[in-house]
Parts: structure tokens; C-alpha cells; sequence
């Protein structure tokens, strides 16, 4: 118990000190996130030390319950793989490229315009691929226009990280902790809906305020209107993440599990656009540059961080938190200890570790603790970018672009918005539990 109580902080904080320093590294050209050998070297101690055993793990990973985080995985990067697909067959860029065109004569209309198409593509989508997809483009569209590009890139970030918490499948903390506690797909979004509107009401608000004078401006450029890759692509990828959706929707009336529905359209997408790929001589090279886009580091990363939870939870220590957190008032305290949790150790392993706490609660406390820690896993998001995967790749992004956005920076943005924004779902929560 002790090994497991000290190898669990310490694993913590030198995740923490990684990422501020030096997430990744640079290979032959490519850059490689390392931050998931952290929490891997911390999974690894306690089985070397015996602290617990490759049977127990074994165990848990094969477990025939929701909680497996091997099917969690499974439906995550299905729904990733989609996403990443229609970003190759040009999809998102064609799509923020030509409703963007269209609005050149206001800073305003454009920033207000770019929240609302983020935040409906993050809803049906994901809210990392969003983030990694329009990034570019709006470093690129900023540098063209001669307008700073800091408004629309933390307005970009706040509303998919927003609107990520209105279905399960917009964030992959979502997946595991409704998952875990066999939440359906229809009944998430029953709870969920009004806290997102909220909390999409507060930080568009906010926004609004923080950047109210640098929007002030006209645009004088704008951006040439660009067609997808491959319209019969689009297509394709687009009617599958349609049905895919519509069966997620009623997969409890089918008693079909979600991995499973996710995984076999997945499958279907890529054999199709294989086929179609090489029916017209082009290769398969859309299809791999889809896979080597796919964010494979989350595998190491939460199967380390499922590990060190086992072992928080077989010597009692999750209960020991849960004891402290109560449940006389679990929207509050379980929605703030999870937005904090989410930006010392990352919202994913935060996660994993309020899935076992939440799940020592009981009846409407259970409820309201599990949906305040879904709220505190997708706005803690943009307090720091420590809060999120997303987070972390995209400061390397803005790096890449020369964009300058100091930490310190992030942090004054994100607390104006992301308080308020977390006040306000705490609050539409509260009336609907």
C-alpha cells in the first residue's frame, strides 16, 4: 500500500513536469509525444515490485463489463479513425474554408461563426480531432488576413472542448466514465444536454467579453474556396458517421454495445474506401496517412493509468477519496474536484480514477457525481493545457506556427472562461438531476 501510494503522486507530478517541458521529441523529422512513458514506468514499478500482479491486470482488461478499458479504447479510435478519415478526404477544411469565405467583413460575425461550426462538428465528431483539424487552418487563414490569430484559436479550443460534453462519444473521458457506469447513449444525452447549453452560453459570453476590442476590426484578405480531396469520399465518410450515430442512439433498444456498433463502421469505412481507393488506381495512402494520424499514444497511456487505478483501488485508497469528497453535495464537489484533478494529472487518467470513486456511490449521489466528473473531464479542458491531450498537441501546434501563447497566458484566458463555463453547467446539472 505504501509503494502504491507513493509511486501514484510522484507519477502525477513528473507527468506534469513533462509536459511543461518537453511533451515530445523530435525523430527523423516526426515529432513523437513521450509523455505516455510516465505513467507507464509508474504501472511498470508496482507490477515489478509485485505491489499487484499481470493476473490481476489481466484480469481487469479482460473483464466482460463496461468498465473494460480495451473495448473504451476500441470505440474511442473507431470513432478517431472515422473523424480523421473525413479530415483527409478534405472534408473539414472544405467545410470551414467555405462557410468562412463567406464572412469577410467582420471580425465579429467570422469569430462568432467559427464557435458555432466548431461546436456542432465537435457534438457528431470529436473534440481532438476538431481541435488538431482546424488549427492549422486558422493559423493559416490569420497570417493571410493579416488579423491576430489568438481570438479564434482559444475560441476554437473553449467550444469544442464546450460542446464535447453533449454526446458520449465527443471526448473520450465521456466514453469511459458513462461507459464504466453503463449509462446509454440516449439516456447521457438526457442529463447532459442543459448543463452543455449553459456552459456553451458562458463561454461564448465570455469570449465575447475578452476579445470584444480585437474584434473590432474588418478583414481585408480572406481565403480561396477550397473543394474536398474526393467528394465520393465525403460521401462516404459521412453517411457512415451518420448511421453510426443513429445505431449509438438506439444501441440500448438493440442491446448492441457501442465499441462494438463504432468498431464494425469503422471496418466498413475503410474496406469501402480501400476498395474504391484501388478500383481507381490511387492507392492506399489516404488510408494510411489516416492511421498515422490516429493519436495511438492514448493506448499506452490509459492502459498505465488503468493499471495504477487497480492498485489505488485494491489497497482501498479510492474509497479513501471518496470518503473525503462525500456525497452530501456531489455536483459541487465532485464537479470541482474533477475539473482540478483534470489539470494536475490530465483529464484521461482523471478519468480512470474517478471511475472507480464514483462508482462507491449509489442511487441519484452516483448520478450526480458521474455527470459532474463527465462536466469537470471536458471544461477543465481549457483552465490549463495541462487539462487535456488535446491541449498539450495543440500548444506544440501554435509553436509550430509561430504563434506565441505563454502559459501564463493560456492560464488567464482559460480561468475567465472556464470557471464561469463550469459554474454554469454545474448549475443547469444541478436542475436536472
Amino acid at each position: 500500500m505504501d509503494l502504491v501510494a507513493a509511486v501514484s503522486p510522484m507519477t502525477c507530478a513528473a507527468l506534469i513536469a513533462v509536459v511543461l517541458t518537453k511533451p515530445s521529441v523530435r525523430v527523423k523529422g516526426h515529432t513523437v509525444n513521450i509523455f505516455w512513458v510516465v505513467p507507464l514506468i509508474g504501472a511498470a514499478i508496482l507490477l515489478l515490485f509485485g505491489t499487484i500482479s499481470p493476473r490481476e491486470v489481466l484480469a481487469g482488461l479482460t473483464a466482460q463489463n463496461s468498465i473494460n478499458p480495451l473495448k473504451i479504447l476500441v470505440l474511442f479510435l473507431s470513432m478517431t479513425l472515422i473523424s480523421i478519415f473525413l479530415d483527409c478526404a478534405g472534408f473539414f477544411r472544405h467545410l470551414a474554408t467555405a462557410v468562412l469565405q463567406r464572412q469577410n467583413a467582420s471580425q465579429f460575425r467570422l469569430f462568432a461563426l467559427l464557435y458555432a461550426l466548431v461546436s456542432v462538428l465537435t457534438v457528431f465528431t470529436s473534440n481532438d480531432i476538431i481541435v488538431l483539424t482546424f488549427t492549422p487552418f486558422i493559423c493559416y487563414f490569420a497570417r493571410d488576413a493579416k488579423i491576430d490569430p489568438i481570438p479564434y484559436l482559444v475560441c476554437e479550443f473553449v467550444a469544442a472542448n464546450t460542446w464535447s460534453m453533449a454526446l458520449i462519444i465527443g471526448n473520450p473521458t465521456n466514453i469511459y466514465l458513462a461507459t464504466a457506469a453503463n449509462v446509454s447513449f440516449l439516456g447521457y444525452i438526457a442529463v447532459m444536454l442543459l448543463p452543455t447549453l449553459f456552459a456553451g452560453l458562458a463561454s461564448f459570453g465570455m469570449l465575447t467579453l475578452l476579445f470584444r476590442k480585437k474584434l473590432r476590426g474588418g478583414i481585408s484578405h480572406s481565403v480561396a474556396e477550397e473543394a474536398p480531396q474526393d467528394p465520393a469520399l465525403v460521401r462516404l465518410g459521412v453517411v457512415h458517421l451518420a448511421l453510426c450515430i443513429v445505431l449509438l442512439v438506439f444501441s440500448s433498444y438493440l442491446n448492441l454495445p457501442m465499441w462494438l456498433i463504432c468498431f464494425a463502421f469503422f471496418c466498413s469505412l475503410f474496406l469501402l474506401a480501400g476498395l474504391y481507393l484501388l478500383r481507381r488506381g490511387r492507392g492506399l495512402s489516404l488510408l494510411r496517412d489516416a492511421f498515422r494520424a490516429a493519436p495511438w499514444e492514448i493506448v499506452p497511456f490509459i492502459l498505465s493509468m488503468f493499471v495504477l487505478v487497480l492498485a489505488l483501488d485494491k489497497y482501498g485508497l479510492t474509497r479513501s477519496i471518496g470518503a473525503l469528497l462525500g456525497s452530501a453535495h456531489p455536483v459541487a464537489s465532485y464537479g470541482v474536484s474533477s475539473f482540478l484533478a483534470a489539470n494536475l494529472i490530465n483529464n484521461i487518467p482523471m478519468s480512470v480514477l474517478f471511475s472507480s470513486i464514483v462508482s462507491g456511490l449509489s442511487g441519484q449521489a452516483h448520478t450526480a457525481a458521474l455527470y459532474a466528473s463527465v462536466t469537470g473531464s471536458n471544461l477543465g479542458a481549457f483552465f490549463t493545457p495541462l487539462g487535456a491531450l488535446a491541449g498539450i498537441m495543440w500548444t506544440g501546434m501554435l509553436r509550430n506556427h509561430s504563434v506565441k501563447l505563454s502559459f501564463g497566458r493560456f492560464l488567464r484566458y482559460g480561468a475567465a472562461v472556464s470557471i464561469p463555463a463550469l459554474a454554469a453547467a454545474l448549475a443547469g446539472l444541478a436542475l436536472v438531476i
